[in-house]
């Protein structure tokens, strides 16, 4: 699909950090991105052996968890997926070619279309947020976040 976002961040010199990194810190950094990276993995191995693709299943959640509500405009969706709209079209057709999504017209808006998981989406999607879930719990210790040795909210003493 060729529509994936890189998202670079620049921090300002000044906000870069408020000291040096100790080893620890290197070592907090470097296992919570395997961390990730492992539970990406996961994710990916996962979702292609049930017969979608990592796209798929984070459109079928995007749209699940969407605050408030089980579906999201097309825009909506891009800016939950880091996409391009036209990327998201593109993802949605496919979906609904596979009979995972469905498009509903807007009650309230005439120009706009609901995006929402089928019951046959809502059922994969239920089996794979289960396993993901599992994978979370196991992976706990690897995807925690690193405490800080210069971190103020960590290191704070009671001075009352």
């Amino acid at each position: 699909m060729g529509g994936w976002c890189h998202v670079t961040v620049a921090a300002d010199d000044e906000q870069e950090g408020s000291g040096a990194l100790t080893k620890q810190d290197f070592e907090a950094l470097a296992r919570f991105r395997f961390g990730i990276r492992r539970y990406l993995r996961f994710s990916e191995e996962t979702v292609r052996s049930h017969g979608l693709t990592p796209q798929q299943y984070q459109l079928l959640l995007a749209l699940k968890g969407f605050p408030g509500r089980d579906w999201a405009t097309v825009r909506e969706l891009a800016d939950r997926l880091l996409l391009r709209h036209h990327s998201v079209v593109e993802l949605v057709d496919r979906a609904q070619g596979q009979g995972l999504v469905e498009r509903v017209p807007h009650p309230d808006d005439a120009r706009a279309v609901r995006v929402q998981v089928t019951a046959d989406g809502e059922q994969i999607l239920a089996r794979l947020s289960a396993l993901h879930r599992d994978e979370l719990r196991r992976m706990n210790a690897l995807l925690a976040l690193p405490a800080w040795q210069d971190d103020p909210a960590t290191s704070r003493t009671d001075r009352s």
